[in-house]
């Protein structure tokens, strides 16, 4: 049996603290939340195909093959779709392809003023901790997989790419991590092989899935447009916003069988 594949990603850069400790949460452009996501695909070849098909179209059409982002001395849109860099008439023919594609959705989200307060009482208890992106990246990654990858004999995850380091080593830890709340529930089953590769967008289609289900969910909570995350809400196994603690303690849980979000509940959300 092949293994069950997850393709991961990330919006948001965890960031905290600029030049001289200065609290980038103050600044207006200062992304307020912090999101991961992974896409689970049914057939992988059926998405490549869609993608490559999508873009050969739009180069040969001269209505678009003229957008900046489109020229191969760009390295964009030409190479691979990428949500934040297409042109908004790109964007929406790949979200017409999304639509009819066959993958499933999930994301956790952190807020970040929920981190900072969390790094501000850390710092009072320990006077030589110092925050870095990494810790929330590796919360974040437990925090996706937590009591998911006993349900297969063998996993394969790709997580994008993320500057120059390997932390391969590093998020086999953390995922072997999220494995240990289904031990501790009593699950009998052998512990699963996981195999953890970093990749390239450029190179991996399904992971420009996962970039474009992250874009509509941080387009949602960032500024109110909730129009893209319900096109593709039918592919939401799960989005966990785990510091909207308003009704549970242990936060917010959606899928697809919930309404998706409207822009009165994510206004309300941000207060």
């Amino acid at each position: 049996m092949p293994p069950q594949r997850y393709f991961v990603d990330e919006a948001g850069d965890g960031v905290l603290f600029g030049p001289k400790g200065r609290n980038r949460l103050d600044d207006l452009d200062s992304m307020r939340f912090f999101m991961l996501g992974k896409v689970s695909i049914a057939d992988e070849t059926v998405v490549a195909d869609a993608l490559a098909g999508l873009r050969e179209r739009l180069l040969a059409n001269p209505l678009y093959a003229s957008i900046p982002s489109f020229q191969p001395n760009a390295e964009k849109t030409a190479i691979f779709f990428h949500a934040k860099d297409d042109h908004p008439e790109i964007r929406s023919k790949v979200f017409e392809t999304l639509v009819g594609l066959d993958f499933k959705f999930f994301a956790v989200i952190k807020d970040m003023r929920s981190v900072l307060a969390y790094v501000r009482q850390r710092e009072k208890r320990q006077a030589t901790y110092q925050y870095h992106p990494n810790e929330l990246y590796d919360l974040s990654v437990r925090q996706l997989f937590r009591k998911r990858l006993h349900q297969h004999p063998s996993c394969e995850v790709v997580f994008a790419r993320r500057g120059k380091s390997d932390r391969t080593e590093s998020l086999r830890d953390h995922l072997r991590a999220a494995e240990e709340p289904s031990r501790r529930a009593g699950s009998t089953g052998a512990s699963p092989q996981i195999d953890v590769t970093a990749a390239d967008p450029r190179k991996e289609p399904c992971l420009q899935v996962t970039d474009y289900c992250l874009w509509a969910l941080q387009r949602c909570y960032e500024r109110c447009e909730t129009r893209f995350i319900a096109a593709l809400w039918p592919k939401v196994s799960l989005i966990r916003d785990l510091d909207d603690i308003r009704q549970q303690n242990y936060g917010t849980f959606l899928t697809r069988k919930d309404p998706p979000p409207t822009e009165s509940a994510i206004k309300n959300r941000r207060i």
